[in-house]
This record gives C-alpha cells, structure tokens and sequence, in this order.
C-alpha cells in the first residue's frame, strides 16, 4: 500500500506540473504528458505495477501528442499573419534618402518611419536621392533594394540658381 502512495502522489505532482507548464506557454504540447501522468496516477491508485504505469503513460501521452497536434494545426492559422522582424520590409516601397552606391559604400533609404543602409540589387547601379526602391532581401544590416522611379523634382529645383 506504501508504494501505491507513493506511486500515485508522484504521477499527480508530475501532472500537476505539466498542466501548470502548458498554462505558461501555448501549443497543447505539455497538456499531453499531463493526461499520461494522470492516467498513470489513477493506474497507481488502482495498484497496478509501475512497469504499467509507465506504460499507461508514455502510450497515452503519444496518443494525446498526436491527438493533440492535429487539434492544434485545425483551430490556428496556417500562416502567420503580422510579419515581425526584419521580414516586415521585405518587399515595402522605401525612398532613398542618401544616394545608394555599392561602390562607394553609401545609401539610406526611410521604409516607414525607418532608416536603413542600403544597397542596390545590381552593384554598377547609383540609385539617387528622392528615388523610390523596393526592398527585395537584407544582408546583414542593410537592406537590397531594386529602383523603381528616378527622383521627383522639386519647385526649387527647377528654379534657375
């Protein structure tokens, strides 16, 4: 009786631990071990041996990580939404705001309300200022950018100086 004690107390706190750890993160992952700790709690209570207890868990903890997953998958979406990081520039319209010249190692263009170094796709391209580029990929810390237009003229700048 002394060891289904035991046995029991041990699969319960172990439950109750990987319930509380799915509560803190998400993905119906850890929930899974928690229906096996407790179906191996209830197999100690019952007093079946540990050998079958293990057993109860570690197979109903892989039915329920299946299980669970194929839940998962139907009520999240399949792509991500919002893109975040350094992929929310990709492919946005930028204005070079420093002429871009991978030969010269300048250029900055504003995407939004950020700054960025830039460089053009094509190396023997100087983009000038006030064009408008697009941006196609990043490397490193600056983004590749393609032109799209060639710089808009100002009123002062066709004034005669």
């Amino acid at each position: 009786m002394m060891n289904t004690d035991i046995f029991f107390w041990g699969w319960l706190i172990l439950a109750l631990i990987f319930f509380v750890g799915e509560l803190l993160t998400a993905g119906f992952f850890l929930v899974a071990f928690g229906v096996g700790a407790a179906l191996a709690a209830i197999a100690a209570l019952l007093g079946i041996d540990i050998v079958w207890q293990l057993a109860i868990f570690v197979a109903i903890s892989a039915v329920a990580v299946f299980s669970l997953r194929r839940f998962a998958d139907t009520v999240s979406p399949s792509k991500q939404l919002t893109q975040v990081g350094i992929d929310r520039v990709l492919g946005k319209k930028a204005v070079v705001i420093e002429t871009i010249d991978a030969l010269g190692g300048t250029g900055i263009v504003r995407v939004d309300a950020e700054e960025w170094r830039a460089l053009p796709d094509d190396k023997t391209h100087i983009i000038p200022e006030r064009s408008y580029v697009e941006v196609l990929e990043v490397k490193g810390t600056r983004l590749v950018v393609r032109p799209l237009s060639t710089p808009a003229a100002s009123a002062n700048d066709s004034e005669p100086k």
